[in-house]
């Protein structure tokens, strides 16, 4: 039978040999990572190792994802590269410090809520963007270091030891789960390099990984308006992209687990750790979608497995160093080529037929954005904005007016669909106001009244009808918009029991 204990979470139940086993694969995994992102920000690799093992820790214990891992991350090195080369380290250490308050203010504000309103053709793209960024990033381990592509022995070499690395990974879960076949792949391809004394790549051919324990640090900069005026702009970028990579990766480990995170709190944990990384010697980072699949694919779900592999990685650079730089980088290269190969959403593209092409248009695009900028803060900004644009010119086709005359003589006019900012014109274009009888009646019992625009509408239609001597009757308003209309009293009917309660989107207290 499995032991079962409970850990930060009395609701979770945690197999503690998953946890942990799960947890080494993950430190294994991050370890490169964090080397090749600290680099690329042009920083010393300590400094992504540290971020690596302060943002695992934090947000393991206080986040609102739990299996989620995270790290040094390519997004966050992509934005303080410049700001490393024109100030120096300590800038980028306070930045990471002040992406982490602004972090922490937007999980107070609850604005992780608003990760909802990321469309799922968005998520898709985002998703297969970030699949082909891991796998491409795997080709440079093909090349030698001056750049050209690896040909005859070392070639054959490092793909014979790729594929069987994720051969391993394919199949051994298909034999037994007793050990997760991620970490089971690295061993075995260690222990062949090692037997048969292999010349491949390995960990330490990118940097040695050794170091203490991160150092308490306060950054060093001046403490002036100047300095906060450098420093901010960076800092509010980092905060968006890390919350945002960070919420759409619990989105996603919330579909494969079938269970749902907390937003909010996990935004206020990304935040104590920039805050933490950034006093602690490390470059600030957010969650890793690649190696948190790693972990959930491993089974792991509970907290233990990102502590154990943040706590890991510590121990690989304190006193493992010697022996992770000899672990091979054909081992790592399988694992993230399977890792991207298993986040793809190779559902969308079945979807193709099914979806609306406005839909398609905007996956393909945050993909693309994702792929060749590497802004995955963009692409879905993008994304969602131009989602929003298609989803306002649909509806504002989408009013209806279905017209009769009464037995009381009066023309009704009882409308369908959204009146809003977008629909207005439509809604203008349905009125006959010279012709019309001397009472028209507009029904809005199968419409709604949305925003501020469409306040405006009707006090214009209704003027319309007023200055050729016609009176205006109003149906099923909700009271925001009988308070906001010129001359309710005159021109709505109020029908207590029917009109609706919904709120018009305004400005106004």
């Amino acid at each position: 039978m499995k032991k079962y204990f409970n850990l930060f979470d009395l609701t979770q139940k945690v197999d503690y040999k998953t946890e942990v086993l799960s947890g080494l694969t993950v430190a294994l995994a991050l370890v490169p990572e964090a080397v090749a992102f600290a680099m690329i920000a042009g920083l010393s690799p300590l400094t992504g190792l540290y971020a690596a093992f302060m943002m695992g820790l934090v947000t393991s214990v206080l986040g609102g994802r739990p299996g989620m891992i995270s790290g040094a991350t390519g997004a966050v090195a992509v934005v303080i590269v410049a700001l490393a080369k024109s100030h120096g380290i300590e800038y980028v250490f306070a930045t990471v410090v002040l992406a982490g308050i602004i972090q922490v203010s937007a999980g107070f504000l609850r604005l992780g809520k608003l990760i909802r309103l990321v469309p799922h053709p968005v998520i898709f793209g985002f998703v297969n963007g970030l699949a082909i960024i891991i796998f491409m990033s795997q080709l440079d381990q093909f090349k030698d270091p001056s750049g050209a592509w690896l040909t005859g022995h070392s070639l054959f070499v490092l793909l014979g030891l790729v594929l069987l690395t994720m051969f391993i990974i394919w199949g051994l879960p298909k034999v037994t789960k007793v050990i997760p076949a991620s970490l089971a792949a690295i061993l075995t391809i260690f222990g062949i390099v090692t037997f048969f004394a292999i010349d491949t790549k390995t960990v330490g051919d990118m940097a040695s990984i050794q170091g203490g324990f991160p150092p308490f640090h306060i950054p060093e900069i001046p403490l002036t308006f100047e300095t906060l005026k450098v420093i901010f702009p960076y800092a509010a970028i980092v905060a968006g992209v890390g919350l945002i990579e960070s919420l759409l990766t619990l989105n996603i480990v919330d579909e494969i687990t079938e269970t749902r995170g907390r937003g909010n709190k996990e935004a206020i944990a990304q935040g104590i750790a920039n805050m933490m990384s950034g006093v602690f010697s490390g470059m600030g980072g957010c969650a890793m979608i690649g190696q948190s699949l790693i972990n959930v694919s491993n089974g792991a779900r509970a907290r233990l497995s990102g502590i154990v592999a943040s706590v890991m990685l510590l121990i690989f650079v304190m006193f493992g160093s010697g022996l992770i730089e000899k672990v091979p980088m054909a081992a790592l290269t399988g694992l993230m080529i399977m890792v991207s190969i298993g986040t793809f959403e190779w559902a969308s593209f079945r979807t193709f037929k099914r979806m609306p092409n406005s839909d398609i248009f905007v996956m393909v695009m945050v993909t693309l954005v994702t792929v060749f900028l590497h802004n995955l803060a963009l692409a879905v900004i993008l994304g969602v904005i131009i989602s929003a644009l298609v989803f306002a010119w649909d509806n504002a086709t989408r009013i209806r007016a279905r017209k009769r005359i009464g037995d009381n003589g009066a023309k009704y006019y009882e409308m369908y669909g959204p009146l809003f900012f977008g629909s207005t014109a439509v809604f203008n274009s349905k009125f006959d106001v010279l012709n019309d009888p001397e009472n028209v009646v507009i029904d809005f019992k199968e419409s709604r009244v949305v925003d501020m625009s469409a306040i405006e509408t009707l006090n214009k239609i209704t003027e319309r009808y007023h200055k050729v001597g016609k009176k205006v009757h109003l149906k099923h308003l909700s009271k925001d918009c009988r308070r906001l209309l010129q001359n309710a009293d005159d021109i709505i009917d109020v029908n207590v029991i029917e009109d609706p309660t919904y709120k018009v989107v305004t400005d106004q207290v």
